[in-house]
């Protein structure tokens, strides 16, 4: 990927991977762009906000996984503050259907201006803990996804329970993403996932993007979830 990315450059990324956006689609990402730096300047959201940085840094890295990974059937996004990666993800791949878990009033409100205004349809924004929902959702979706919520020990304890049996957990990672992996090993083997594959990006500025794709081998043992407070504490 070049330097001084611009938009237009996310929609050749698109097509030389074979997706061609609608005019609906790329004013999707046009009007969701907007709302990120119009609602940033009443609540925190995003420390990007230039727009092509927007499409690269926000759109493109949520929509990466799909090149490597076929992604359908539902889709529940841990921690997904204005809407990464699943709302770009949805935009591109209208049928999936989306569940958003995420702590924060406001992000949820931000989420459910920009569906409506998106006219997104089988996006549901609920204002929970991951922890709290797997209590009622385990072992539910076939894709659980997270991108830059915490550290993937931390991250595997709160999404790995609501991956269903053969479904997949999918982790966006940065920098140090090995080094995280080799800490999270032995939590992921613990909690039912093996890695299928792992996949390394690099944006325009050299920055490295490697999002792992853990398959769900056998059922998550049912003391899992902890508590956030243990989790945090004495992490896996």
């Amino acid at each position: 990927m070049s330097k001084n990315f611009k938009k237009e450059d996310f929609f050749h990324i698109m097509e030389v991977h074979g997706i061609v956006l609608s005019d609906i689609q790329k004013k999707q990402f046009a009007d969701y762009a907007e709302m990120l730096i119009e609602w940033n300047q009443k609540m925190n959201l995003t420390a990007i906000t230039d727009v092509d940085e927007i499409y690269e840094k926000h759109f493109l890295d949520s929509v990466l996984p799909s090149f490597d990974v076929k992604l359908e059937g539902s889709f529940c996004d841990v921690g997904a503050g204005a809407g990464f990666p699943s709302i770009p993800l949805k935009i591109v791949y209208p049928e999936l259907k989306i569940t958003i878990v995420e702590t924060l009033g406001k992000r949820i409100t931000f989420l459910e201006v920009l569906c409506e205004k998106l006219k997104l349809k089988d996006v549901t924004c609920v204002h929970a803990r991951a922890e709290d929902y797997a209590k009622e959702y385990r072992e539910y979706f076939d894709i659980v996804s997270a991108r830059a919520v915490a550290n993937l020990t931390m991250l595997s304890e709160l999404c790995i329970p609501l991956v269903r049996e053969h479904g997949i957990f999918l982790a966006l990672k940065g920098a140090n993403a090995l080094e995280e992996y080799d800490k999270a090993k032995k939590a992921i083997a613990l909690l039912g996932c093996k890695e299928l594959q792992r996949d390394e990006k690099r944006l325009s500025d050299g920055s490295c993007r490697i999002n792992f794709v853990f398959e769900k081998v056998k059922p998550t043992p049912k003391k899992y979830p902890r508590a956030f407070a243990q989790i945090k504490k004495n992490p896996l």
